[in-house]
């Protein structure tokens, strides 16, 4: 088995270093291939504009005007090749209005009428410099520019200056690559192979010879180790490269060979094949050396792990035993923080019992007078106030049970906004022992959650309790009260106390940062545990406009649907 895996990792190990350095000596060939295409564009370019002068400079000659003017043309051949030698130009013809050749640096041509050909017509329609691509013998393309010459009665002739870039392609056609130059049209106007001119570059690449069966497998062997041919010239796969010319949307296409990429990638994968042999060799004798010793560590280590599979068993069940009595202890622990939280709630809420108890005393001493002076009408005002004192009482001690009550996973729909306004009443005792500024920030419609909503009250009494016991002893003490409703629901309590010293300890169970006796440092970490039960999240930070902290309470949004959270809502 092991030697199988050593042959595929060497298998994966050629194949990877055949696309590794494949794909690297091809990337470094292109990028040579692109130098030189950018040498040669530039190098086309600065012929073609080296050429675009001399029209211009000749259109403004006066000896060429005179001789138009006066047709006598006795030395203007003359001129013109003594400009040709100059300039190193192909040719130059002079023009006369009708079209007909009347000086040129080819005396064969004195006399030929031009007036159909594409330069002297778009030359005689325009007041700038012409240049155009017309086919000529021999398979090739003549580049011309040419200018008309005017003075102040019209137009008098055409002067055709014909580029030599034929030197370009021999220069090109020195190395082993192939060079094709096409047009906006992508026909082939200057090559190093003849027979691409004048045809489409698609066109032109798909003439090749039919290869034969033994032809097509030497093919495939020899081009294994490309990435893939861009193209084939002459049967052969080759490497394309375009360049841009800044010259009428001109293209300049440089084709490289692979030979020596294969001839590199095919020596280094030699190398790597005979490694691989050898190092098979010697697996394949260790292997054989190990196999009994194997055997007997193997019967070894069955005992050994049967003995570590039965320690683990023990384990395992000890560890989720562990895990069912630390879930009972943190159900007491946020029993137990209820507990303590209605022991600092019951001063107020005596209060709160005996105001009405008061008034009722008072009601029912005036019930009694006005009955005995037969005034039924007004007593049965008295007796209905005593009723409504009644259900406030009533009122009071069902919250006061209800919060008692513990909490387990009665999961139900809760609107965040009466979670929050039932929290506030727990605590009202408790805010109306000092000047305290409740600002609530909520929304019109309900913002519903999917919890307990029993121990939901908890963690946002426990977040208002310590909102308050941070504003003691602050001059005009606030605390801001928030719902929003977007991808979830949160609930923000904000404070303008002194923030919050150490951020990074202040879930963590035993943490608190009031004085000795005032404090178990049990509230926040049993109120986040309660907030992740939920699929919450509660988090703190310390004010940016200002002193204060802020808690965030982070809710997923009710959506028994399954569909998207609800939309932002208005506040109030």
């Amino acid at each position: 088995m092991s030697l199988l895996l050593l042959l595929a990792c060497a298998g994966l190990l050629i194949w990877a270093t055949n696309d590794w350095l494949t794909e690297r000596f091809s990337e470094n060939a292109r990028n040579r291939a692109e130098l030189r295409g950018a040498l040669y564009s530039g190098q086309l370019l600065s012929e073609l504009q080296r050429n675009s002068v001399v029209p211009m400079m000749l259109a403004r000659d006066p000896a060429m005007i005179s001789a138009l003017a006066s047709d006598d043309f006795a030395i203007t051949s003359a001129r013109l090749i003594s400009a040709q030698k100059e300039l190193g130009v192909a040719s130059i013809r002079l023009l006369d209005a009708s079209g007909r050749t009347v000086a040129a640096t080819d005396r064969q041509l004195l006399g030929t009428n031009f007036v159909s050909a594409p330069y002297f017509v778009d030359a005689m329609r325009a007041r700038d410099t012409v240049f155009t691509v017309a086919p000529s013998e021999g398979g090739r393309f003549e580049f011309v520019y040419s200018r008309a010459i005017a003075d102040s009665s019209g137009t008098l002739g055409v002067i055709v200056v014909s580029s030599d870039l034929t030197q370009l392609e021999q220069r090109w056609a020195g190395i082993t690559d192939a060079v094709a130059v096409t047009d906006s049209t992508g026909l082939v106007i200057m090559s190093t192979e003849t027979k691409w001119r004048g045809l489409p570059l698609e066109e032109a690449l798909s003439l090749r010879p039919v290869p034969n069966a033994i032809e097509r497998a030497f093919q495939v062997s020899a081009d294994w180790t490309n990435i893939g041919g861009d193209a084939y010239v002459e049967g052969r796969a080759v490497m394309q490269t375009v360049t841009r010319v800044e010259f009428r949307g001109w293209r300049m296409h440089n084709f490289t060979t692979y030979e020596s990429i294969r001839e590199r990638v095919n020596a280094v994968l030699a190398l790597e094949a005979m490694v691989f042999a050898v190092l098979a060799a010697v697996v394949f004798y260790v292997l054989s050396r190990q196999a009994q010793r194997r055997s007997v560590a193997y019967m070894r280590e069955s005992a050994d792990l049967r003995a570590l599979n039965a320690r683990l068993t023990r384990e395992i069940a000890a560890r989720e035993r562990v895990q069912r009595e630390l879930r009972v202890a943190e159900q007491t622990v946020q029993q137990s923080s209820k507990l303590a939280a209605l022991g600092e709630m019951s001063a107020g809420v005596s209060h709160e019992l005996n105001q009405p108890l008061a008034a009722m005393k008072t009601y029912i001493a005036g019930a009694r007078l006005l009955l005995d002076r037969g005034r039924s009408d007004e007593a049965l005002s008295s007796f209905q106030r005593i009723d409504d004192l009644v259900d406030r009482m009533g009122a009071i001690t069902r919250q006061l049970k209800s919060f008692a009550r513990k909490g387990g996973e009665a999961f139900e729909k809760v609107d965040l906004r009466s979670a929050l306004s039932n929290a506030l009443t727990m605590m009202e005792p408790q805010l109306r022992t000092r000047p305290v500024r409740i600002v609530r920030n909520l929304p019109r419609r309900p913002v519903m959650v999917y919890c307990d909503r029993i121990r939901l009250e908890q963690v946002l009494i426990n977040l208002l309790r310590n909102a308050l016991d941070a504003t003691r002893g602050v001059r005009d003490a606030r605390v801001e009260i928030g719902i929003e409703s977007a991808a979830q629901a949160v609930v923000t309590v904000r404070d303008n106390g002194p923030g919050v010293s150490d951020l990074d300890k202040l879930f963590e169970p035993f943490f608190t940062t009031k004085k000795p006796g005032e404090g178990t440092g049990l509230g926040l970490a049993i109120s986040s545990g309660i907030v992740a039960d939920f699929g919450g999240r509660l988090t703190a930070h310390n004010s940016e406009d200002g002193p204060g902290a802020v808690f965030e309470l982070s809710l997923p949004l009710y959506d028994p649907d399954g569909g998207q959270a609800e939309k932002p809502l208005a506040a109030e």
